[in-house]
């Protein structure tokens, strides 16, 4: 028997569609990724979703997991009835979550070296004399007197310390000068 018009008709390729984007939408909806290590490492890839976060104590609806008390209906307590608590497989992953989020929080802040070199230059060749420092060749930004006051000001408030054995050091290297 012959084959229908038309059907044996060889593939075209798409030119107006675009493949990195259709790729990556393909990747991301076969498997998304979790950012959290201790939820990803104990996650079950055969279990659905809510009873993966079930088994590590965890809610997949907060709505559902600390339900509002209506205020108009009384119900007697003979009526509640108590649903049975979901059992908690793999409760380090709570443990671990918990111990991070109690955690303090580190200062990711932080001055680049060359502003603190720039910093310690001005200050070891000027001393407080910000319109000396704004005309110093180091000055390659052009910075106002005002704005290397800012900057100095900056570092002071970042390292507090390092700043006091800085002024401490440049003290005693005046005292050995004289």
């Amino acid at each position: 028997m012959p084959k229908a018009k038309g059907k044996s008709r060889r593939q075209k390729f798409g030119y107006n569609i675009n493949r990195k984007r259709l790729n990556r939408n393909a990747r991301r909806k076969a498997a998304p990724r979790i950012e959290c290590s201790h939820i990803r490492h104990a996650w079950d890839h055969t279990k659905s979703v809510r009873q993966n976060l079930a088994e590590m104590g965890l809610a997949m609806d907060p709505n559902k997991a600390v339900p509002l008390l209506k205020r108009k209906v009384k119900a007697m307590e003979v009526d509640m009835e108590e649903r049975p608590k979901e059992l908690v497989r793999k409760p380090y992953v709570l443990n671990d979550l918990e111990a991070e989020a109690s955690l303090p929080e580190k200062k990711g802040n932080t001055l680049s070296r060359d502003l603190i070199d720039y910093v310690h230059y001005m200050v070891e060749n000027h001393g407080e004399d910000y319109k000396a420092m704004a005309r110093d060749e180091k000055n390659y930004y052009q910075d106002t007197p005002k704005q290397i006051r800012n900057k100095i000001k900056v570092y002071k408030r970042f390292y507090p310390a390092e700043w006091q054995a800085f002024t401490d050091s440049l003290q005693n290297k005046k005292m050995e000068v004289e």
